[in-house]
């Protein structure tokens, strides 16, 4: 058994893992990094963000055509080639997979491939194929990750189930496809999917997709998908999957409706129906019970998330946790910002994570992003408060290039006219909500917004008109003054 000595270790090579490996060795520290899987990046980069918005991207286009005929451009229905589809979105992870290592070894980050696991608070053991190192740290950091949780009663020994890994590898275009879950990953697998062909039902046990959005800002992608998919169905969950020959089988158990208005399509009788392929997308689980923890006294939670401070320590003082590990939400924007905050905490600065907004987006066209407080968390804590609506079939922007299907918010209080939050739908609005994410960061107010100048004509004026609505004047969309 080989043996090395470190003085940071970071365990997971995915957005935070390497974030935080790189800016260690970027503060002179000896730095190792263990990934379990031959190329950096993690889910993110190799299964997840990045493979998916290239596939979105083109799902996007091809949406796109469609609409081409109606402003004088003629256009052809073309076809999806797979093995193309597959080779572009291939080019993309391994060109960032490829920088990463290049980083690491530019910045002497001593990369191990293998699987950790805890010996002690001082000591993992890295397991690669029949070799084994013990590696002897000062500090560690544990990135370890999540993984696609699947109920045992959707647990078929085929590859017709999919995780979202599996959905990326694009196999097929299959004919009939269920989407089980009706959240983040469902919209956006199920928007690439029906794009490319397939006829996609989406089931969702909640009484609407998309929950934790507001509604009114989440309605034009609704209503998008509404007419992408072949159904939606809430208020509904598989209770059963079976697998026939080359189709799935799945039973449907309606859901009793929370409330009258979620009652009118309700029916209380089971259903079956028959599909090529399913994606289960039902959310993720932390991937601490694959690192012995307890060999080094690490606490966790109910739920397997690590337990840590404000500045990403555990109950152990030498080890800290970033990322979907220590809970949600999952998102690697996150996991880089807790990144930075965790390898000052073990220099011993006295950073701690104290951002007050982590921005969230779904890439589908239109996109809906959000920041901050949503209208029903406002309500819920009863803070006073006004909003500011601006729609973008107002944008001359939008209207230019034919995306007015979208809408951006604001949320301020009453009082003091602080901003508390900010969601936008429409095409870029990931890109947008930065300028809302910065705002809510720096205490900004209302008047902060509506006194800084946005170039005209662009889609970032929605912002700055939502901002003007709040007090009922919006230059080219009339409220009645508040």
């Amino acid at each position: 058994m080989k043996i090395l000595e470190t003085e940071c270790l970071v365990i997971g090579g995915g957005p935070g893992g390497y974030t935080a490996a790189f800016y260690a060795a970027d503060h002179n520290i000896k730095t190792t990094l263990i990934e379990r899987y031959p190329r950096l990046g993690g889910v993110c980069l190799n299964v997840g963000c990045i493979p998916s918005k290239a596939l979105l991207h083109l799902a996007a286009l091809k949406e796109e055509t469609k609409e081409l005929e109606t402003i004088g451009i003629g256009s052809k229905d073309f076809k999806i080639n797979l093995a193309k589809t597959r080779t572009h979105k291939g080019n993309i992870v391994q060109k960032l997979t490829g920088g990463l290592n290049q980083l690491a070894k530019a910045r002497k980050v001593n990369v191990i491939n293998g699987v950790a696991t805890f010996i002690d608070a001082n000591n993992v053991l890295v397991k690669e194929n029949n070799e084994e190192t013990r590696i002897v740290f000062n500090q560690a950091i544990i990135a370890a990750g999540s993984r696609p949780i699947i109920p045992k009663s959707l647990a078929l020994n085929t590859d017709r189930v999919m995780t979202s890994t599996g959905a990326l590898d694009l196999k097929d275009i299959p004919e009939k496809l269920l989407v089980i879950g009706g959240g983040i990953i469902g919209m956006e697998m199920g928007y690439v999917y029906a794009s490319f062909g397939s006829a996609v039902t989406m089931v969702e046990a909640l009484p609407h997709i998309g929950t934790g959005i507001d509604r009114d800002v989440f309605t034009p992608l609704e209503r998008k998908l509404k007419r992408l998919f072949k159904s939606i169905q809430p208020n509904t969950t598989v209770s059963k999957i079976t697998q026939k020959g080359n189709k799935i089988i799945a039973t449907f158990t309606p859901n009793e409706p929370k409330s009258a208005a979620d009652n009118s399509s309700h029916s209380s009788q089971n259903t079956t129906a028959e599909f090529d392929r399913v994606l289960v997308s039902v959310g993720r689980r932390a991937n601490s019970d694959l690192l012995d923890l307890e060999k080094a006294m690490v606490h966790t939670d109910d739920h397997g998330f690590i337990k840590v401070d404000n500045q990403l320590r555990t109950n152990v003082s030498n080890i800290y946790a970033i990322g979907d590990i220590v809970g949600n939400p999952m998102l690697a924007h996150k996991a880089s910002r807790e990144a930075h905050i965790a390898v000052e905490a073990l220099m011993g600065k006295k950073t701690t994570f104290d951002n007050i907004v982590i921005p969230n987006v779904i890439y589908t066209d239109p996109e809906v992003a959000w920041a901050g407080m949503t209208e029903a968390e406002v309500k819920e804590q009863n803070i006073p408060y006004k909003t500011g609506v601006f729609p973008w079939a107002a944008s001359g922007r939008a209207l230019a290039i034919g995306k007015t299907a979208g809408t951006t918010k604001i949320i301020f209080h009453s009082e003091t006219e602080r901003l508390l939050g900010v969601a936008m739908c429409g095409t870029g609005a990931g890109e947008l909500i930065a300028e809302a994410v910065l705002a809510i960061e720096m205490g900004a107010v209302v008047s902060d917004i509506t006194e800084t100048i946005h170039a005209h004509p662009t889609l970032s004026e929605t912002f700055l008109e939502a901002a003007e609505a709040g007090h009922g004047l919006s230059t080219h969309y009339f409220s009645r003054k508040r």
